[in-house]
């Protein structure tokens, strides 16, 4: 066995055009690191409908250049065997971003010289740029795909590659399964060309081009007198959102200078996500220092590949405490703000997302659609307005970038708290009168990380063979098991419970080694005056619920 195990980590070795890993990989086999090459060479990371995402290093599964190399590969036979939207004789295009991760340079690079190789034609962005760029640029260049090279807000040692079609949105089934079929049938990196150029590098006509598109997210003439502090939380996001700002007319936000610019260790925050406890610490302490005519009126950060926007408010009038928003309530508000603007068309959401959407849409006459977890399906919703997923992701201008964008998120909601802000009110304001008008609709979420993946099997097989019948006192009136789909939703695994005035679902995370439990309660709200009672309700009833699943999932 263990020899097995050193010859094939011998014969990956050999393919490993990267000096890093190649000294890596090598020590390991000298030391007779049995535990470790098993690790690595146990199987591959999986192509899946979030492209590749893992730990960096050597071996197939980690990510590293000849895992990139091999992906690519797959994508560029995949693509071919499509054809050319241009006709016979005109190669398609590929445009490849790339965030400011350890490697995402390298594996955009080698991205360009195997698309380059296989005859289609290949475009890198000019440098580190958000992802809604990349998801903006595929559409706008009218390519047949598009690869962005990020981890999103994973730790710093991971990375991914993310994969979009034509259309400009990311792949869905069978797409990942004949994409992952043609990377199995790569026979080794030899029989892959990579030319040393061939490739354009894109100048900023895009990311221009992408900036005046940003023009269409915001109402004419609307106040812009909103002021913000943001981090990028060590990510890409800080200049083209400054750009958006000042194009937009917004005042200059503050920066937290100790996470604007950006760095691959991330080395203020644990995990750079903005959801993530102590992840706003910084955030909230340079808002505080802010008084009188400068103190802010929000806060927005960005993920490090600003796909996703999160947003603070002041809870106190003195500006000594803030707190963040959570993507429910964002959800909501950017929702009131396009109904009250007229907008048309259909707003859709996860199905772990919060109830509410669905209240707004269908007082305001518009189609609401539930999709399964993740934009890949939410911009796919037909007929397309709006679309946000529970995990601070917002899908404002689905004409320029259909993907979640924390860009023109920002702008939008900066937008509705400027305002709310020429009308004396706030952001917790018009929360509270869309849960006078539609109920309190109160969200919360239950994430367990670990560290072996067999316990998230564990739990939710347990909660199949052993399913609660109640959970908080409430009785459970229905149980879907959505690994055999719905009417209109396709398989996934996950467990949804309905119970009397809430709604539970549990799922893998299908990013992070994380179990999710996703947790909602509606209450009935007479008045303004009924609110706080209202809301110690809700709270205690989350907390009981978590308490109970958590018993039952055995986590």
């Amino acid at each position: 066995m263990h020899d097995e195990l050193i010859a094939q980590a011998q014969a990956w070795l050999t393919e490993d055009p990267d000096p890093e890993t190649r000294t890596e990989l090598a020590r390991l086999i000298d030391a007779g690191d049995h535990a470790e090459l098993a690790a690595r060479f146990s199987g591959t990371l999986q192509f899946g409908t979030a492209g590749l995402r893992g730990e960096l290093g050597a071996g197939p599964m980690r990510m590293n250049r000849s895992v990139v190399i091999r992906a690519a590969a797959g994508l560029a036979a995949y693509l071919k065997k499509q054809g050319s939207p241009a006709g016979e004789g005109e190669a398609g295009l590929v445009v490849i971003g790339y965030d400011a991760r350890h490697k995402s340079h390298d594996f955009a690079q080698d991205t360009a010289a195997v698309m380059t190789g296989a005859g289609l034609r290949a475009a890198v962005l000019p440098r580190p740029l958000p992802t809604p760029v990349l998801a903006f640029a595929t559409r706008h260049l009218g390519a047949v795909a598009g690869v962005e090279v990020t981890a999103s807000h994973n730790p710093p040692r991971d990375n991914g590659y993310k994969v979009y079609l034509g259309d400009g949105s990311q792949i869905v089934p069978p797409a990942d399964i004949d994409i992952a079929a043609e990377i199995a049938a790569v026979p080794s990196l030899s029989t892959v060309p990579r030319p040393t150029e061939g490739w354009d590098t894109l100048d900023d006509s895009v990311l221009d081009a992408y900036l005046a598109r940003t023009d269409a997210v915001l109402s004419e003439g609307s106040p812009r007198t909103a002021r913000t502090v943001y981090t990028a939380m060590h990510g890409v996001g800080k200049d083209v959102l400054l750009a958006a700002f000042a194009r937009a007319g917004f005042p200059a936000p503050v920066l937290v200078a100790e996470q604007a610019d950006p760095d691959p260790e991330f080395p203020t925050v644990a995990f750079p996500n903005p959801e993530e406890p102590g992840a706003m610490d910084l955030s909230f302490a340079t808002a505080r220092a802010l008084s009188g005519k400068a103190a802010p009126d929000l806060i927005i950060a960005n993920d490090p590949d600003a796909d996703r926007c999160a947003v603070a408010v002041q809870v106190a009038a003195d500006g000594a405490d803030w707190r963040m928003l959570r993507g429910d309530e964002v959800g909501a508000l950017l929702a009131a703000h396009l109904v009250r603007r007229g907008a048309t068309g259909t707003f859709a959401e996860s199905i772990v997302s919060s109830s509410l959407l669905g209240r707004i849409a269908e007082k305001a006459g518009l189609p609401h659609v539930e999709t399964l977890t993740g934009f890949k399906w939410i911009a796919r919703a037909e007929g397309l307005r709006f679309g946000y997923e529970e995990a601070l992701g917002y899908c404002v201008d689905p004409e320029g970038v259909r993907d979640k964008d924390g860009i023109t998120a920002a702008l939008l909601i900066t937008e509705l708290a400027s305002r709310l802000k020429e009308e004396g009110r706030t952001l917790l304001d018009l929360l509270d009168d869309l849960a006078v008008e539609h109920g309190l609709h109160a969200t919360d979420q239950l994430s367990v990380r670990v560290e072996d993946l067999s316990l998230i099997a564990a739990a939710m097989r347990r909660l199949r063979e052993q399913p609660p019948t109640e959970l908080a006192g409430l009785p459970i009136t229905r149980t879907d098991d959505l690994t055999r789909g719905t009417a209109e939703l396709p398989p996934t695994d996950g467990l949804r419970y309905t119970l009397d005035g809430a709604r539970v679902i549990v799922r893998p995370s299908g990013t992070e080694p994380k179990l999710k439990c996703y947790l909602e309660v509606v209450i009935p709200v007479g008045s303004h005056k009924d609110l706080p009672a209202a809301r110690a309700k809700a709270t205690a009833l989350l907390e009981s619920i978590k308490r109970d699943l958590s018993t039952a999932a055995g986590i």
